[in-house]
């Protein structure tokens, strides 16, 4: 049953799983798969001339992941979703990245083991009025020299139109907020602000889109509470994005709006390959799998020199906002 509900067979196996069902890191490992599955199925129900690419690749330091990638299709001109499973000893350019967030690291004989795993998408779709999608939720584990086991939780969805929807807005950030307040009402605004803050293009002076939530190194009030969280987050991907999907993938579009969704996406990859802190840690990790990293780049995007709209046009409207956030839910 489980493996027809999975995009593969999970990385661990099913008979390891099993074995471990009790233990966090294989509900987790469940949990990553059957997000996998859920958000690739709704995507292709949505454009059923293409199909996922599902490619299963092994790490020989330790562990592996599964790609399901979409090409090219009619609604979607690229959609990935990957899920990974990855083990070993942490690289010392890994470390010094984590110690410089405040993590206190003792490694033994210069050597950290860790498990890492999650779920990753980024979604461009054709139409400029359908709004490219990202999400992503890890969990990270360090033995340290003692023994002992550092833990904690990650992640985040978050928007990025090229036109500005005010009523796409608000549903994507009201479904963000009720599977946090769930949990505890101050989470959203916390996050929210992080997410905002965290997706900022410094050299730009904007964001890269309109938000959502993200956080980072969460490892408390108890293991079980976080993944709980982590559950809901993942669980409200489909409703959040794939309703503004339906609403405006057989908009009409001209010329000139592709050309400013090419010139926006050029903004996208800037901050992925510049400041995205998890692009950073995979390039860093031996191993690492670039073609699963960089799936989260456009299939097409434009850079053009001192491109500034005309003011008081629907494409100054959307730079306001990433240039100055919006409260969209109260």
């Amino acid at each position: 049953e489980l493996r027809q509900r999975f995009m593969a067979p999970p990385v661990s196996g099913l008979r390891e799983l099993r074995r471990r069902r009790r233990e966090l890191r294989s509900r987790m490992e469940l949990l990553i798969m059957e997000t996998q599955a859920e958000v690739c199925r709704a995507l292709a129900d949505l454009d059923p001339g293409a199909s996922f690419a599902v490619d299963s690749w092994e790490r020989k330091e330790g562990g592996g992941g599964i790609s399901c990638v979409l090409q090219d299709g009619e609604v979607f001109e690229k959609a990935g979703v990957n899920v990974s499973v990855v083990s070993g000893l942490l690289s010392e350019e890994a470390a010094r990245q984590m110690r410089s967030r405040g993590k206190s690291l003792k490694a033994k004989d210069g050597k950290l083991p860790f498990c890492a795993m999650g779920v990753s998408s980024v979604i461009h779709p054709k139409n400029p009025h359908v709004p490219t999608m990202h999400f992503n939720y890890r969990y990270f584990e360090i033995e340290e020299a003692d023994g002992t086991k550092q833990w904690w939780f990650g992640g985040g969805t978050d928007l990025t139109p090229t036109y500005l929807n005010e009523e796409d807005a608000v549903h994507f950030h009201k479904t963000l907020k009720e599977a946090c307040d769930k949990h505890d009402p101050k989470l959203y605004p916390k996050f929210k602000k992080w997410c905002d803050d965290y997706f900022y293009i410094k050299h730009r002076g904007e964001r890269r889109g309109i938000g959502g939530i993200f956080f980072d190194d969460m490892d408390s009030p108890s293991k079980e509470e976080v993944f709980q969280f982590v559950k809901s987050c993942a669980k409200a991907v489909v409703p959040c994005y794939i309703p503004i999907v339906k609403k405006h993938c057989h908009d009409s579009f001209t010329p000139e709006e592709k050309l400013w969704q090419q010139l926006r996406r050029g903004r996208y990859v800037e901050f992925n390959l510049v400041y995205d802190r998890g692009t950073k840690f995979g390039l860093l990790t031996p191993g690492s799998r670039i073609e699963s990293i960089l799936m989260s780049l456009p299939l097409t995007a434009r850079w053009e020199y001192m491109h500034n709209p005309p003011e008081s046009s629907k494409e100054a409207e959307i730079l306001e906002v990433l240039r100055n956030p919006k409260d969209w839910v109260h």
